[in-house]
C-alpha cells in the first residue's frame, strides 16, 4: 500500500490501514522511545501512547510532510511530554518530602536499565551514555537521538524538528561536545 492509499485508509478508519501503519512504524517508534527511555517497558508503554495519538489525530494530518515525518514528529513530541512530566513529578516529590509528605507515594518507578540491543558486557557503559544523553538540553538530545540512535539524515531531522540545517548541525555539534566533556571524566578514571 503506497503512502497516499495508506493515508486514505487511515482517514476512513480502515483496520487494515491501522495495522499497516503499526507494521511499518512500530519498530522505528520503539527505537526512538528507547532513546529517551531505555527501560523497555517504559518505552513500550510510550509506543502505545504514540499510536493512540496517531490514530486520534490522523484527520488533522494535512500531508504537507511525509507520513513518516509526521510519525517521527509525534513520537518525539510524546517522548518530550513524558520527559517533562517525569521532571515535574520528581520536583513535586522533592517539595513534598520537604514538608513531610510520603515521598514514596509520589516517586516514578525507575526500573532497571533494559535496552534490548545492549550486550551484558556493554551494559554499564551504555547505561552511563544514556544517563548523560538524558542530561543534554532537550533539542540537543532530540537531534542526537534522531541522528545517532535512529540514523536519520540531517534533512530528515530538520523536517521533524522544524529547524534549519545549520541549526541541526549546531545542535549535534554541541551535543557531541557536551557528551565528550561529561564522559571524559569517566574514561580518565577507568584508565587509572
Amino acid at each position: 500500500m503506497d503512502e497516499k492509499n495508506l493515508l486514505a485508509a487511515l482517514k476512513s478508519g480502515s483496520e487494515e490501514g491501522y495495522r499497516t501503519l503499526v507494521d511499518l512504524y512500530q519498530a522505528k517508534v520503539l527505537n526512538i522511545c528507547l532513546g529517551y527511555f531505555p527501560i523497555h517497558q517504559d518505552a513500550e508503554d510510550l509506543v502505545q501512547e504514540v499510536f493512540v495519538k496517531l490514530f486520534s489525530s490522523v484527520q488533522q494530518f494535512r500531508g504537507e510532510a511525509s507520513l513518516g515525518t509526521w510519525v517521527y514528529r509525534i513520537t518525539v513530541n510524546k517522548c518530550l511530554e513524558m520527559v517533562r512530566y517525569r521532571k515535574r513529578t520528581k520536583r513535586m516529590a522533592f517539595f513534598q518530602s520537604l514538608v513531610g509528605i510520603d515521598e514514596q507515594a509520589m516517586q516514578v518507578s525507575s526500573g532497571q536499565f533494559d535496552h534490548p540491543g545492549v550486550t551484558l558486557e556493554n551494559k554499564e557503559r551504555t547505561q552511563l551514555l544514556y544517563q548523560h544523553i538524558e542530561k543534554l538540553p532537550e533539542k540537543q538530545r532530540t537531534a542526537f537521538i534522531l541522528s545517532r540512535l535512529e540514523g536519520l539524515s540531517y534533512q530528515e531531522i530538520c523536517t521533524i524538528m522544524e529547524l534549519s540545517l545549520s541549526s541541526v548541525e549546531s545542535l549535534l555539534f554541541r551535543a557531541k561536545n557536551n557528551l565528550k566533556k561529561t564522559l571524559r571524566h569517566y574514561y580518565e578514571k577507568q584508565m587509572i
